[in-house]
């Protein structure tokens, strides 16, 4: 079988466990990111299998009807939102899907997010690189208020890391979430407007769908103190566009740190949160370190293994099967 590889940035995927189990196809290693969907299909064309890093690459109809070889798409983790999953199955394209990711792995980059505002250290790093020694005053987090949009895996480390530090915790999201909170001890805000009006961090983990895009508003992040600080580390488009740019010019919150973006790669420093000296900004690490990966794309290439012995496994859309 040809197997695509798409969106491997760092060129990580030949260093890992699972590479050597592909051997005898033949795979291509993609670095760089292809989302129009015309040169997605001349990228694909000729392959059998692709393997898709989280929502790295959307794979909507107007791609699906344009391949012609593709027999397999390999989906890291469980969400397929970004796949039009309909097209695949008219097409006979399968789609199969994996576990999860471990949840503190990115409840670890929305701490050191925190901090890295909190404590200035970007700016310290390299201020301290250039010859300059102590040039600004840190906050500390105890006895502040966390706020934790959507009370889930991630959102429940970081709540509980938050208690650990000796912030008060309060929670807002849907009723199974804040239920879910308040059986672990921790309060919920008695409104939406309370909850962004009194914290002083507000740490989003609200996972993107349908119901979800843009669903924290302009007026909610207007609300914030202008001492606050927001922290997304779930996905972009969670925030309603153009908000949270607007929200931080305007100084509600005063503050901001953000892990991801509406439209991604974010390349050549095209993005106005970049230009601004109360954001600190990562090109969507939560969830990139090297035993993600290993679980990620380990189980991946357990389902291009297991379709080439025609035993599909973790197969999405079984109406697929014999269509092509």
């Amino acid at each position: 079988m040809k197997i695509a590889i798409l969106d491997d940035y760092q060129d990580v995927f030949r260093t890992l466990k699972c590479y050597p189990r592909l051997k005898g196809h033949d795979v291509a290693l993609y670095h760089d990111s292809v989302k129009e969907p015309a040169k997605l299909a001349e990228r694909l064309n000729g392959a059998d299998a692709v393997i898709l890093l989280q929502q790295r690459t959307p794979f909507p109809r107007a791609a699906a009807e344009r391949v012609t070889t593709l027999k397999l798409i390999s989906q890291t983790g469980r969400n397929v939102n970004h796949i039009d999953v309909e097209a695949c199955t008219a097409k006979g394209i399968l789609v199969c899907g994996s576990g999860g990711g471990q949840a503190n792995h990115t409840a670890e980059l929305t701490w050191g997010l925190i901090f890295s505002v909190l404590r200035h250290i970007p700016e310290e790093v390299q201020r301290l690189k250039a010859g300059r020694w102590q040039t600004t005053v840190g906050t500390t987090v105890v006895g502040k208020m966390l706020g934790v949009y959507a009370y889930g895996r991630i959102g429940s480390i970081v709540a509980n890391v938050g208690r650990a530090f000796g912030m008060r915790v309060v929670c807002w999201g849907r009723e199974g979430s804040t239920a879910k909170a308040r059986a672990d001890g921790f309060e919920v805000a008695p409104s939406r407007e309370a909850f962004f009006e009194t914290a002083d961090i507000v740490s989003l983990h609200i996972p993107l769908n349908k119901e979800t895009r843009g669903i924290v508003k302009h007026s909610d992040l207007a609300r914030m103190k202008p001492t606050a600080l927001i922290v997304n580390t779930s996905r972009g488009p969670i925030i309603e566009e153009g908000a949270l740019v607007r929200a931080l010019k305007e100084g509600r919150p005063g503050f901001g740190a953000v892990d991801v973006y509406d439209d991604e790669p974010v390349l050549n420093g095209n993005h106005p949160l970049l230009k601004m000296d109360n954001v600190v900004c990562t090109p969507h690490l939560g969830y990139v370190d090297r035993d993600t990966y290993e679980k990620y794309y380990g189980a991946a290439v357990d389902n291009i293994l297991a379709y080439a012995e025609g035993k599909p496994v973790n197969v999405l859309n079984p109406e697929a099967l014999g269509r092509k």
